[in-house]
């Protein structure tokens, strides 16, 4: 089973392989999608939202995203490990974000790191990068920026947000990012970035012209309850089973039915 490496991802662009990556927090979720072939895992700052239960993904920490990948590396043989570097550890200062994005590497076991921003971002991206830890960018819909933006808009929809959001993907490519992820834009903008960027895009509701596509496990699973956008396809509402396991469990229990001789010694 041959590693995935930064090296392959620019390989699978310039022949015209889709990539394909998928959340990941825990040991079972991350050796299932390994195991299927998924090339990039990424633990998401979205564990705050699916994993934590807040509203948003700004109360997650370093240590947070450092926990949750350090389990995800223990079952992971083949994909690329990508962690998130959450809000406020890569914005007060440069020496801070190296540090933070060091952490990331280091403790976590990660092998790049993520962060959103583009132009305003350049600096931070570079530094990162020129300490020889690879960064994945993410421009478009940043849900870190869900107050400036007003919630969770789709973005580049004028023609100033079109152009800002080329010279954000610029930037990104620039400042030394193997890849880019072009999240909730419209799909013509996304096939200009695309072509115009010679490094990765993946996607997420930004149409079928990117060099890949991510999605949140628990929404491709059916565990996000009604919570349904767009972009988003349900492959199997797993719900409705594991309720219907628990209920299961918990009738027989209070009926005396489980355990039977064949669950004890």
């Amino acid at each position: 089973m041959k590693k995935v490496t930064i090296l392959d991802l620019q390989k699978m662009k310039d022949t015209g392989e889709k990539i394909t990556m998928l959340t990941a927090y825990d040991y079972p979720f991350a050796r299932l999608l390994d195991e299927c072939g998924v090339d990039i895992l990424l633990i998401g700052d979205s564990v705050g939202n699916v994993m934590m239960g807040y509203d948003n993904t700004l109360p997650v920490t370093v240590d947070d995203i450092i926990y949750h990948t350090r389990a995800v590396v223990k079952a992971r043989k083949r994909s690329l490990v990508v962690a998130d570097m959450p809000f406020m550890s890569y914005q007060v200062s440069i020496k801070e974000a190296k540090r933070n994005a060091g952490r990331l590497i280091q403790e976590g076991e990660a092998e790049a790191v993520k962060l959103e921003g583009g132009e305003s971002m350049e600096a931070v991206i570079k530094a990162i990068s020129e300490i020889d830890i690879p960064v994945m960018g993410h421009i478009g819909l940043t849900p870190q920026s869900i107050h400036r933006m007003g919630g969770y808009k789709v973005q580049g929809k004028d023609e100033s947000q079109r152009q800002k959001l080329i010279a954000d993907a610029l930037a990104v490519q620039r400042a030394g990012a193997f890849s880019i992820v072009l999240e909730a834009i419209p799909l013509e903008l996304a096939r200009e970035i695309t072509q115009t960027l010679h490094i990765p895009t993946i996607g997420i509701g930004a149409g079928i012209n990117c060099d890949g596509q991510v999605l949140v496990i628990h929404d491709v699973l059916g565990l996000s309850g009604e919570f349904r956008p767009k972009f988003v396809k349900q492959y199997v509402q797993l719900e409705k089973p594991v309720k219907q396991a628990v209920n299961d469990f918990i009738r027989e229990v209070r009926e005396g039915k489980f355990p039977t001789r064949n669950h004890s010694f």
